[in-house]
């Protein structure tokens, strides 16, 4: 996104509109910029409709770049997996596609915010510590289709300066290597530049307890219960078996 320096008039309406805080007021120019390198290319800006002479230019742009808008712009389709916004359907498709099974746990880190956004390089390192316990990475998602190998977590290079709002990182793993899990993220937490957080999906017991509640606890990790319901709408693409 740019703004276009002749027809900007230096209104100062559209700053408090940028999620990244990018829109600046050029001083001796009197009109409104946009930092590229921290515009992640949402289009809030443009579709706020705040600007009065319509001054923002929303351009197309190549690879690398072209990423940010595909994880930002909430309208976008990521071509792999045909699915808008950050481009994964994450856990609550569970009970229809059978995604997370008895004794396993879905593990989602989500990495950014609106105001402080993420980059590649980022992400990257989660999910590197991820790979490092073994986790196995969901395939339809996009950040997934970034990777060169799932086994250690490794970005395709040329991404990892670009800056989204935020991305998804999703995987599945054993219950029982939570404590594994959450040590490495622990660890990494420290090491990057923005904020992410923890998404835990499991299918609960028949008492309608969680299995991963119990760990979570013993590992002094705070846990926050968000449920979900079907309400039948979805045709069960699988049928589980008891063991």
């Amino acid at each position: 996104m740019r703004i276009d320096d002749e027809a900007c008039i230096g209104c100062r309406l559209c700053p408090p509109y940028c999620p990244m805080s990018a829109i600046s007021m050029d001083r001796p120019a009197k009109v409104a910029r946009i930092e590229q390198d921290e515009c992640v290319e949402c289009g809030v800006c443009l579709r706020s409709g705040i600007c009065p002479v319509d001054a923002f230019i929303e351009e197309v742009h190549s690879w690398p770049r072209s990423v940010r808008a595909a994880f930002s712009n909430p309208l976008l389709v990521h071509k792999e997996t045909r699915v808008p916004g950050r481009g994964t359907e994450e856990a609550k498709t569970n009970e229809v596609t059978g995604q997370f099974r008895r004794g396993f746990v879905g593990v989602t880190a989500e990495m950014g915010r609106p105001g402080v956004g993420t980059r590649f390089s980022d992400v990257e390192k989660v999910a590197q510590a991820l790979a490092r316990v073994g986790v196995v990475f969901a395939q339809n998602n996009p950040v997934t289709y970034l990777m060169t190998d799932q086994t250690t977590g490794k970005l395709n290079s040329e991404i990892l300066d670009e800056k989204v709002c935020s991305a998804m990182i999703e995987s599945t793993t054993p219950v029982e290597n939570l404590p594994a899990v959450i040590k490495e993220l622990r660890e990494v937490a420290s090491q990057i530049d923005t904020v992410f957080s923890l998404t835990l999906s499991t299918r609960l017991e028949p008492d309608g307890s969680a299995p991963c509640e119990k760990v979570l606890k013993e590992l002094g990790v705070p846990v926050y219960i968000n449920g979900k319901t079907n309400v039948g709408l979805g045709r069960p693409l699988f049928e589980e078996v008891s063991a």
